[in-house]
């Protein structure tokens, strides 16, 4: 009777149903609403019905004036614009992929840096910066592209370490490797921090995470991954309700459970290292983000991936509006806001995660 009672209570609990048209309308409207604010708010106010003229004069036809002048328009298109998109794209993939980590490794703990991504990226930004010689994070390509090499290098050597050990025990084996791969690669980083001292503002600027210097190359580099990661998530969001209930029925059910966790685990991984390669390292959207719709809305990974890319978007945009504003004229990392957000609620997710499964 008590083995039968545990084994009940280890299986996760899941609401089988989608996203309602009212929830899908109230994550949309959330969405445009925190674009609305990215856009509007900074040290050049610029009024909602401004923003919406100058961005109907570009359309054909309509012959909308241009209420902006020129300067408004620069601060608007080339400096507010990207930084906004780029934190939604960022916002959106590091919350749709903490979800879809959570489904495949059924832990509700689980973060979209879970297999060393984020050690691999600060290693990589790390030597970009410091042997590249790069005058500041960020503005150069030689960063992200070192950060996105250094992410999805550790994420192989993480894989190959965690199949190592047989397929049986692979899912286990796959955190360990991951924890495995974020003590070394933090361990060759602060070597490296050490003998390069005078470099170490630079370095702590892109570990930080920030858009400060987001520009339309960097939306350009990052919006194809983000686009495909998240289409291949979103359509593999049945299959993480049926994995939540554990590898035997999942096979039961017809699926084919290795093939589907690895499409799973590449795209998330492919999309997060893209996002940090951009970014820096922004910690707790992962996790904020999924659980509040688990909350809010449904256990069903139906509901809870796609509501995440959309509301992690308009999460991490408003974030950034915080970051850019609550010290201004200077800036607060952005890591540091979503820590402090995050730090709280990860102890309420650890102490209640029995019931968020």
């Amino acid at each position: 009777m008590t083995a039968t009672a545990g084994r009940v209570e280890s299986t996760p609990r899941v609401e089988a149903r989608g996203v309602g048209l009212r929830t899908g309308l109230v994550t949309v409207a959330f969405l445009v609403a925190a674009l609305a604010v990215g856009l509007a708010i900074g040290p050049v106010h610029i009024g909602l019905g401004s923003i919406l003229d100058s961005a109907f004069s570009h359309v054909p036809l309509l012959h909308i004036h241009q209420s902006l002048g020129k300067d408004e328009r620069g601060i608007l298109w080339q400096v507010r614009a990207p930084r906004v998109v780029l934190a939604a794209l960022v916002g959106g993939m590091l919350a749709i992929a903490g979800a879809s980590y959570q489904g495949v490794f059924r832990n509700p703990l689980c973060d979209p840096y879970l297999l060393g991504v984020a050690g691999g990226a600060g290693l990589g930004a790390t030597l970009a910066i410091i042997y590249a010689s790069a005058a500041a994070a960020g503005t150069t390509w030689t960063v992200p592209l070192a950060a996105f090499a250094g992410a999805i290098a550790a994420v192989v050597a993480t894989y190959a370490l965690g199949r190592s050990v047989g397929a049986a025990h692979m899912t286990g084996a796959l955190v360990l490797a991951g924890v495995t791969m974020a003590t070394f690669t933090a361990a060759v980083q602060t070597f490296v921090q050490q003998q390069h001292t005078q470099q170490l503002q630079n370095v702590y600027s892109w570990l930080l995470g920030g858009f400060s210097t987001a520009t339309w190359h960097d939306v350009a580099i990052c919006a194809p991954y983000v686009g495909l990661s998240s289409l291949v998530l979103v359509l593999h969001r049945r299959v993480l309700d049926v994995l939540s209930l554990g590898d035997d029925e999942a096979s039961s059910l017809g699926v084919d459970v290795g093939r589907a966790r690895l499409a799973i685990v590449v795209a998330a991984t492919l999309g997060t290292a893209a996002a940090v390669s951009v970014s820096g390292l922004i910690a707790f959207v992962g996790i904020i983000v999924p659980h509040t719709i688990r909350l809010l809305v449904s256990t069903s990974y139906r509901a809870v991936v796609p509501l995440s890319l959309l509301a992690g978007a308009g999460f991490l945009v408003l974030t950034d509006v915080v970051a850019r504003t609550v010290l201004s004229p200077a800036e607060l990392p952005i890591g540091v806001v979503t820590a402090f957000l995050g730090a709280p609620f990860f102890a309420i997710v650890l102490r209640t995660s029995r019931t968020l499964r």
